[in-house]
């Protein structure tokens, strides 16, 4: 069989499009709402229930999937997770009235919750230290382009075949998506036949340990490695974005119809400029942590500089969006305050990378995204209250920016260098 010099780069195309998939099912639900809404006449409370329940199954798998990519390999587990959601994607299509929808949904967030932490073991597995950020980036990429699709793509199938026409054809992507998976991925590049010597050595350069097959590697406690602080740290930090993220995704929304008084169409179109936006946020902010570290050969500094500097800035417009007039202004700070902080994202997964050893990547980085996840639960609520209490909104961007502030200041002051990448030392 012929060997090839860059097959990792065609895993990492796999991975990409297993973003795309990943987002445009997820936000499926939020496009095809207002005719489900008019089909079961649900209420405002139901559908808030219906969107939260898929975060109590996703948290949770995303721990349990990175924990069983790293005992079974991301082949098999992202071949199962993405076989388990589609078709929980297309059983969308069978709901026939809250609960129904309600326990699917939850059921949907438990085959998702695995995609992304099991993405970045293989990430970890495919790619030398010098190109992981970049290869993050491209592969996390596909979400916010996923997000971007999911509206004209979801919508349009909605109008012209209906809306459980839509969920059947787009979990039959993903039912394809798994069987091209299963046949052309392995867990690591020294299982493949296609990967050649060469780029075997060059994945190894400048790891502490050759990379080996799934099956060999060894077995660690897996509360000796949720505990590390950096581990910890890392997590809160994710938290802190991830809330600002989906406050971004389930109330800015709102925000342009209720306060600045754009109608439903118009709404549509703006919202969908932060996602693309996004993608090229994570598109570059792999390529600049990589540049950084390739010119100052300093691993911690590369990511938590990108980290620290533009999750700042993000936090500063995420208020400024709050207090800004008019909506071309709120609409461009907005998208400001996304494609920074979606440039920070590279960062958190190669600091869970270089935290811990490379079999403990996917337990670790479980942990950190399903703690970050829980602010899917945290985010919509909290805001909700806030300006039900405050009868402004200005009060919920202030609050998630002073959490993005948080959670800068945190990784500045308590993620250091690993030691034998086992255990964080003191604050850098």
């Amino acid at each position: 069989m012929h060997k090839k010099k860059n097959y990792r780069w065609t895993i990492l195309t796999m991975l990409f499009i297993a973003m795309v998939i990943n987002y445009v099912d997820r936000a499926a639900l939020s496009i095809a709402m207002p005719f489900i809404t008019q089909e079961y006449h649900l209420t405002p409370a139901e559908k808030g229930m219906i969107f939260s329940s898929f975060f109590f199954g996703y948290a949770l798998f995303c721990f349990v999937g990175g924990y069983l990519a790293d005992r079974y390999g991301p082949k098999r587990v992202l071949t199962y997770a993405m076989s388990f959601w589609s078709v929980l994607c297309g059983t969308t299509a069978l709901a026939f009235n809250f609960w129904s929808l309600l326990i699917v949904r939850a059921l949907f967030g438990v085959g998702e919750g695995p995609v992304s932490t099991t993405a970045n073991k293989a990430v970890n597995s495919w790619f030398p230290i010098k190109e992981r950020a970049r290869a993050i980036g491209i592969n996390q990429a596909g979400g916010p382009l996923g997000g971007a699709l999911a509206g004209p793509i979801v919508g349009f199938l909605a109008l012209w075949l209906g809306w459980r026409a839509a969920f059947v054809i787009i979990a039959a992507v993903g039912v394809v998506w798994a069987i091209c998976w299963y046949r052309m991925a392995t867990s690591t590049p020294v299982e493949h036949p296609k990967v050649s010597p060469e780029e075997l050595a060059e994945i190894n350069f400048e790891r502490e340990v050759p990379v080996t097959t799934t099956e060999n590697a060894p077995r660690t406690p897996v509360m000796e490695i949720i505990f590390q602080r950096s581990v910890l740290v890392t997590g809160i930090s994710l938290f802190c974005y991830n809330y600002i993220l989906y406050f971004f995704m389930t109330w800015f929304p709102s925000y342009l119809i209720d306060a600045k008084g754009i109608d439903l169409k118009s709404m549509s179109i703006v919202t969908a400029l932060p996602w693309l936006v996004g993608t090229l946020g994570f598109l570059a902010g792999g390529v600049l942590i990589d540049t950084i570290y390739k010119r100052t050969k300093k691993r911690l500094f590369s990511r938590k500089v990108v980290l620290v500097t533009c999750l700042l800035i993000a936090a500063c417009c995420i208020g400024l969006t709050g207090q800004v007039d008019g909506v071309t202004q709120c609409v461009i700070v907005m998208t400001v305050a996304v494609g920074f902080l979606m440039l920070t994202a590279p960062a958190y997964w190669s600091l869970i990378q270089d935290a811990v050893p490379d079999h403990q990547v996917g337990t670790a980085g479980g942990f950190m995204h399903g703690l970050a996840n829980l602010s899917g639960i945290v985010a919509p609520t909290a805001t909700g209250f806030i300006i039900q209490s405050s009868g402004t909104y200005s009060s919920g961007f202030a609050l998630a920016g002073a959490l993005g502030i948080v959670g800068a200041l945190i990784v500045a002051l308590f993620v250091g260098e690993a030691k034998n990448k086992t255990a964080a030392l003191s604050p850098a």
